[in-house]
């Protein structure tokens, strides 16, 4: 037998119950999911930490951050924006990102292990 598992059943019904009726959907915990894991990648977290300290910021500025080329950068930027995490508007022809609101309150709490500099 497995150390790490029970060695019969113990259920707590009441409180199992009454987890998982307040349980998230499937469709919600997969969202969150994509989220998390669009921060998953060093590049993506490092962009959005220089978001988070940058406020808007366009590719440019972003790729020499990061120190990155800016085709690279794109590419980040765009899964970001996919997971709801960044937003980008054009002003002439610079696309400038900022954090969306999910985006600042999931990186406020990741960043709370991650020391910038």
């Amino acid at each position: 037998m497995a150390e790490d598992r029970c060695e019969l059943l113990c259920l707590d019904l009441p409180k199992a119950e009454a987890l998982r009726a307040g349980w998230p959907s499937a469709q919600k915990t997969r969202a969150l999911s994509e989220r998390y894991r669009a921060l998953g990648d060093p590049t993506r977290l490092a962009l959005a930490l220089a978001l988070r300290e940058g406020g808007e910021l366009c590719v440019c500025d972003l790729a020499w951050i990061a120190g990155r080329a800016e085709n690279l950068v794109s590419h980040h930027l765009r899964a970001l924006r996919a997971a709801g995490l960044a937003d980008y508007r054009r002003d002439g022809k610079m696309a400038l990102y900022s954090l969306t609101a999910a985006g600042e309150t999931l990186l406020a709490a990741v960043a709370e292990t991650v020391t910038v500099a």
